[in-house]
């Protein structure tokens, strides 16, 4: 998209406003099934959690792709957008058997990270296919908060159970399709992932009718002009020889699954947002915008990097600014960051806001959560209204405190 599109989207929407891309979201699903063109069943499911628009799901149906969900709400949300029940992975953590028994309820593919949840289940159920998760211990992910194959992760079986995950599977007499693991988010070498895959190969050998091997994802993309990005086709070759030879020495066809999320949707996004005021201090100009980290946490929580666009002013001369957000607490974006000059009213934009921006917005300092654009067959298209001050209101409860206090008539 050019900054006249995001510039006229601004104007039309308001700010602060969320643009994605359906052109590079269709790009970078194609290139990672093309990575693995040589394996002969490969299912794409993409992570709902990343961006959970009810739009995007209907995009990503239209695409072929199936989709990987955390909560029974996102299990509904996926069949309301389209999704057949098959189509659909339930990978909780946490969470209590009542719900994963509601997910296969509906016919979803279950996951199960939990030993005591797997012996519950399989005792109660042992005729619904179940998904393993693993955790093999491989410390991978570019923060700490999105590193979750390690040996002190909360997710995932550890490898050193196994022995005793057999021994529930055998007792219950479940049964097991499926073998999965997720090392964590922003991998770049692919070696690790290597190394991890062979851990999960060599668990998969244990169970002798499986379905499908479940990679998780994890790809790294760029964040910056020159950034380092996990290198996918190279993954695919190397991976997919893995993956075919395991197959054979397995005996059978199985299906290789992924459940991307950020690498669909990162470089799609857009967010727009408003400068309310430059501020020079003795030692710093802040850009002072329309948003904070109730809209775009991620700066704040996990100290990713987002670029910063000034789009009203594209050719100006480059100077340093700490932008920030209007948040009444420390807000921050960006510090000392090189941006064409900025002034009141010109429109800041964020890139590699499509995955995990929005989805964790919230009202905090009761601000409206902002509008969503879609820009698909080169048109600006509103997946999600601006909140307005009936929403902040919508789900409270007023209590009536002028009503007399009831007196007691026991003495």
């Amino acid at each position: 998209m050019t900054n006249v599109q995001l510039l006229k989207i601004a104007e039309e929407f308001g700010s602060p406003v969320y643009v994605y891309d359906a052109e590079k979201i269709s790009n970078q699903y194609n290139r990672l099934t093309g990575a693995f063109k040589n394996v002969k069943n490969l299912k794409i499911n993409y992570a709902v959690k990343a961006l959970s628009n009810i739009s995007i799901l209907k995009f990503f149906n239209k695409l072929g792709s199936g989709i990987d969900t955390v909560s029974i709400q996102e299990v509904n949300l996926g069949l309301a957008a389209g999704f057949l029940p098959e189509q659909i992975i339930f990978t909780p953590n946490g969470v209590s058997l009542t719900e994963i028994e509601q997910a296969a309820k509906l016919g979803v593919q279950i996951n199960i990270d939990n030993l005591s949840i797997l012996e519950q289940f399989g005792t109660k159920h042992p005729k619904t296919p179940v998904c393993i998760r693993i955790n093999p211990h491989v410390m991978a992910g570019g923060n700490a908060n999105i590193s979750v194959g390690h040996i002190d992760s909360k997710f995932g079986i550890s490898i050193h159970q196994i022995p005793h995950l057999l021994r529930i599977v055998e007792n219950t007499k479940m049964t097991i399709n499926g073998i999965h693991m997720h090392t964590g988010s922003d991998i770049l070498d692919i070696d690790v992932f290597l190394y991890a895959s062979e851990i999960l190969f060599e668990t998969a050998k244990q169970f002798k009718n499986l379905d499908f091997v479940d990679f998780g994802s994890g790809f790294k993309v760029p964040y910056k002009d020159g950034d380092i990005e996990t290198n996918i086709e190279e993954l695919g070759k190397k991976l997919s020889k893995k993956f075919n030879s395991f197959c054979k020495a397995y005996g059978k066809e199985l299906t290789l699954a992924f459940e991307p999320g950020k690498f669909l949707v990162s470089e799609s996004g857009s967010f727009l947002t408003k400068v309310n005021t430059v501020k020079q201090t003795t030692s710093t100009v802040f850009a002072q915008v329309d948003s904070g980290f109730n809209h775009l946490i991620r700066p704040m929580l996990y100290g990713s990097h987002h670029d910063i666009k000034n789009i009203s002013n594209p050719n100006g001369r480059e100077r340093f600014y700490t932008v920030v957000g209007y948040i009444c607490e420390t807000d921050t974006f960006g510090n000392n960051r090189r941006i064409n000059e900025i002034n009141d009213g010109d429109i800041l934009s964020f890139k590699n806001a499509g995955a995990y921006c929005f989805s964790m917005a919230s009202n905090y300092n009761s601000r409206y959560r902002p509008a969503e654009v879609l820009w698909y067959n080169n048109k600006a298209h509103l997946i999600r209204k601006r909140e307005t001050f009936d929403d902040i209101l919508k789900n409270q409860v007023e209590i009536n405190f002028s009503e007399k206090k009831e007196t007691s008539l026991v003495k």
